[in-house]
């Protein structure tokens, strides 16, 4: 699984994905201020799982009906430091949860995940 980190996402969460192995490009990193749609294109195009804690992405996904299938992990809740998102994907993957072709909602004690479906392209 390689991953696509928001621009919301904290830089020391990306560092601690990147010492576990975890191959994540940051969007704060290497391209600051791109829209929504425009990540969603990058991660399709480089087949990455996008990390966020933007809600927006489920109303594109959903509402919108903007084709993307290669997964998203939606944060849904405020972390107590700024490495707590990256500790979580990486205790997702050793557990072997898949997150590849899912949007997964990720609460402080549990996960919600549904099936992204590939449905229509926009912009």
């Amino acid at each position: 699984m390689i991953f696509l980190a928001n621009e919301n996402v904290p830089l020391k969460s990306v560092t601690v994905m990147r010492e576990k192995g975890i191959d994540v490009k940051c969007v704060s990193e290497l391209y600051p201020g791109i829209s929504d749609i425009e990540v969603i294109s990058l991660a399709k195009k480089e087949q990455r799982i996008i990390l966020t804690f933007d809600k927006d992405y489920g109303y594109l996904l959903y509402k919108e009906g903007l084709a993307f299938k290669e997964g998203l992990v939606f944060i849904r809740f405020i972390p107590v430091n700024p490495a707590e998102a990256g500790k979580i994907v990486v205790k997702l993957i050793s557990k072997g949860v898949s997150l590849t072709g899912y949007f997964t909602v990720v609460y402080s004690n549990s996960i919600r995940q549904r099936p992204l479906k590939g449905n229509k392209e926009k912009g």
